[in-house]
């Protein structure tokens, strides 16, 4: 595997080469997200109360720290399709239930929420879990936190754009004067607690709009970059775009971290793992991604080889990670695997193959293929 592509040209003496071997340089991480979907099982029309469904990502994070998984991440989402509202709670009891997995937002809903708030929430995490918090911040790909906690829809990007600036600052000191145009000011305030890391590690998700890209890049964030079903190369350029942008506002190579989510089952064949995914897949996409159902054939072009849709044996996922991997250098990959109402029992198999499996097959070939450059 050939990892030495140029794709842009060198700035502050660094190219994007120098980039994707800093990112060689530490571990490949693993993850699981979930955003908590009450989706009905399509096969036997039952659904989960919200309180099962928190149970159940409760023990899915367990069964994901006891296995390896690097993190573990829990959506927002203020609806009643979904049981999954408040990340640092959530977050919280998975923190006193598990060692050594890392827990991060997937994501929090920044613009809608106040930043010294969560702040203080995360930094609280951060004490509970003994310093495995994260966060994931976005502007969220559904509206209806605006309306519910009195924001403005028409200043969706500004409201994004001055509470993440916000809440770095935060990251940055225990004493705070500021100074916006949506919230009151502080004055010499004390943000309390701190973390006991340094810096709560913050990433910037990102979906489709080079604009979110270069965001992330230029305030030194991590980008979680989703990618949910196509041509994982379409998406190259929104790499491309962040960590120019970050190397032009002078962030350091290693600091420019890229983790790749989206939708992702493994079974113990790939026949076995699209006849299991399909129906639960083919609900979620016309519920939640508000497109007609595919029909099975559709389904398997969806899954392809060269498609970013995770759906096969491990083998197939690994083949499909490394191929990512070419692309966009990136250091961590999560995985959703519960939508659409698939079974517990089936979720932990998948958590089980993914550490057992793919992630240990991904860092031996990323290993050779760095000491062969």
């Amino acid at each position: 595997m050939n990892m030495e592509y140029e794709t842009g040209k060198p700035d502050n003496g660094t190219s994007k080469k120098a980039v994707i071997r800093a990112e060689e340089s530490a571990p490949f991480e693993f993850g699981i997200y979930t955003l908590g979907d009450l989706s009905p099982n399509p096969l036997t029309g039952q659904s989960a109360t919200a309180k099962q469904r928190i149970r159940e990502v409760i023990d899915a994070a367990v069964l994901a720290d006891e296995a390896g998984i690097d993190v573990f991440g829990v959506g927002e989402h203020h609806r009643l399709d979904f049981a999954l509202s408040s990340p640092p709670v959530l977050l919280a009891a998975i923190a006193q239930a598990t060692k050594q997995i890392r827990l991060t937002s997937a994501t929090t809903i920044l613009g809608t929420a106040d930043p010294v708030r969560v702040f203080e929430d995360f930094a609280t995490l951060d004490l509970i879990s003994d310093g495995r918090a994260e966060m994931i911040a976005g502007r969220g790909a559904y509206i209806e936190s605006f309306p519910l906690f009195g924001y403005e829809l028409d200043s969706y990007a500004q409201l994004f754009l001055e509470k993440i600036k916000l809440f770095l600052e935060l990251n940055d000191k225990e004493r705070m004067t500021w100074s916006g145009q949506f919230r009151t000011p502080l004055n010499d305030a004390e943000i309390a607690p701190r973390p006991v890391q340094p810096k709560l590690p913050v990433w910037i998700g990102v979906g489709g709009t080079p604009a979110s890209a270069a965001l992330a890049g230029q305030l030194g964030t991590g980008m979680a970059l989703a990618i949910l079903g196509g041509n994982p190369a379409d998406f190259q350029h929104l790499v491309e775009v962040y960590r120019q942008a970050g190397l032009d506002a002078g962030h350091q190579p290693g600091g420019l971290s890229v983790g790749i989510t989206g939708h992702c089952y493994i079974a113990e064949d790939s026949k076995q793992a699209r006849d299991e995914f399909y129906p639960h897949y083919s609900y979620y996409f016309s519920q939640f991604m508000g497109k007609p159902k595919p029909s099975r054939e559709q389904f398997e072009q969806m899954t392809g080889p060269q498609t970013a849709l995770a759906v096969g044996s491990p083998d197939e996922i690994v083949e499909k990670i490394l191929m990512q991997h070419e692309l966009f250098g990136h250091s961590r990959f999560m995985a959703q695997f519960d939508i659409g109402g698939v079974p517990y029992a089936k979720i932990a198999t998948a958590i089980e193959l993914l550490a057992g499996k793919v992630a240990p097959a991904v860092r031996k070939a990323l290993k050779t293929s760095t000491n062969q450059v």
